[in-house]
């Protein structure tokens, strides 16, 4: 087991107890320490974001994905990547983000969610609806939904 791991797992159980803003500042002192280890660069990401410090998030995520994260942990750094990019404005960069997650990790549904939220104010109204029309017929399980698929899908390609 690495050095940094059980001091990690440590910070993240606080987090997961509700001490958000103390945990910032221990994530940001263990990533001064291990400034190569992208699992510490994505949970630093991920505390910032959630603390509202979306300019602060970006430059973390960047990293943690360029140094190489394991497939599950990439998939999410791809995704809070693209969400904070629309949250700070920069919808197409946004959109190549999460678009690249789509090619990835194409299971992974909610990247078309993601995805429609940043094509909706860039103006792409019809392929933002159809990634969430397509989305939801795929993966709803309410009867009213899984009757009516077929055409909630046709419809979806008609857009």
């Amino acid at each position: 087991m690495s050095d940094w791991k059980p001091e990690l797992d440590a910070i993240i159980g606080a987090r997961h107890g509700g001490q958000v803003d103390h945990v910032l500042g221990l994530l940001q002192q263990l990533d001064a320490r291990f400034p190569h280890v992208p699992e510490i660069a994505y949970q630093l990401a991920w505390t910032s974001d959630v603390l509202g410090r979306s300019e602060e998030a970006v430059p973390h995520y960047e990293r943690a994905i360029a140094l190489g994260l394991a497939p599950n942990e990439l998939a999410g750094a791809l995704l809070g990547l693209g969400s904070t990019l629309r949250h700070t404005g920069q919808l197409a960069r946004s959109a190549e983000v999460l678009r690249s997650g789509q090619e990835q990790f194409p299971d992974h549904r909610e990247f078309d969610v993601f995805l429609a939220l940043t094509l909706h104010p860039q103006g792409n109204h019809a392929e933002a609806t159809k990634l969430l029309l397509l989305a939801l017929a795929d993966t709803s399980e309410d009867p009213g939904i899984t009757t009516y698929q077929r055409s909630i899908r046709h419809e979806a390609n008609r857009l």
